[in-house]
């Protein structure tokens, strides 16, 4: 559900749509984007969300359709939101809900919104752990995205010979199709920017919400203060800094995957091939035309 918050006083009057924006990195780049043009929060929780919104407001600083009722002058769009449960789960339509969270629903909104969006709007994707080559992803026991099909991911089924732990070969290949959808959508449409950013292993953030009590206590106050001394980690203000940087950066770059220092990076050897990159997308577009009564995926 959109929310709109109060405009904070500049002379160049700009929005940035945030998804995700009640927890974690995406509540911190809202703090920040919000000295930059007004904010649209698109969140699920709308408890979290009217909190966050007197909190943005006091700094001074909506689904689709909802969106583009608003009227608002958008040039910028930061798709955050994300979950990571460890048991599979489904939504009502029977789609693996990470998949569903994570990428479909991602798509279905920048799909929706691109019309919309100014020439030069910045399009940003949060991704990462989709590469099985990656360090810190191996390190923590991904082993990269697992993709078989936009159809056999939302029936939660993925390549053999994944993760260990419940729920990773989800998480990891929903992120290879947002990087894959990034490349695809920078080639198609010359005159936005499309670009992805791995905001590193930032451990207090709201993926964990399902985890024991322990294992939160320990992602939310312990491993925090470990992250700024940690190759590959960082914290929701740092990640928050790049994400807004990238979102904000007017020097007109697009398909470029950034990591968490914000510099340019290479996704997996998947996300690189354009024949793989054109198949998710055309197979999500598929899926969803299929499924989805409202979709609408012309470009």
């Amino acid at each position: 559900m959109p929310n709109p918050v109060s405009m904070n006083n500049s002379s160049e009057y700009k929005a940035y749509v945030i998804t995700g924006p009640t927890s974690g990195i995406g509540r911190a780049t809202t703090l920040e984007v919000i000295k930059h043009g007004e904010v649209v929060l698109v969140a699920r929780d709308r408890e979290k969300l009217n909190q966050l919104q007197k909190e943005v407001e006091r700094k001074g600083g909506r689904a689709a359709a909802e969106i583009v009722a608003l009227h608002l002058p958008i040039v910028g769009l930061l798709n955050n939101a994300g979950i990571m449960p460890t048991r599979a789960t489904k939504n009502a339509l029977g789609w693996d809900m990470t998949f569903a969270t994570n990428h479909l629903g991602p798509f279905a909104l920048t799909e929706a919104l691109v019309p919309q969006l100014p020439d030069g709007a910045n399009v940003v994707v949060c991704s990462g752990v989709e590469d099985p080559e990656r360090k810190p992803a191996k390190t923590a026991g991904f082993r990269g995205g697992r993709y078989i099909s936009a159809a056999a991911s939302a029936r939660g089924e993925w390549e053999p010979g994944g993760s260990k732990n419940p729920g990773w070969d989800a998480y990891a290949t929903s992120k290879q199709c947002n990087l894959a959808t990034v490349m695809v959508f920078a080639r198609e449409t010359p005159r936005l920017r499309f670009n992805a950013l791995e905001p590193g292993f930032t451990s207090n953030t709201g993926l964990g919400r399902d985890a024991n009590a322990f294992l939160r206590f320990l992602a939310n106050y312990i491993l925090p203060l470990l992250a700024p001394h940690i190759k590959y980690w960082s914290t929701p203000k740092r990640a928050a800094s790049v994400a807004t940087k990238v979102l904000i950066d007017a020097s007109g770059q697009t398909g470029i995957y950034y990591d968490e220092g914000g510099h340019p990076m290479l996704g997996s050897a998947f996300v690189r091939d354009p024949e793989f990159t054109d198949r998710v997308v055309a197979e999500t577009r598929a899926l969803l035309s299929s499924t989805v009564p409202t979709y609408r995926g012309e470009r």
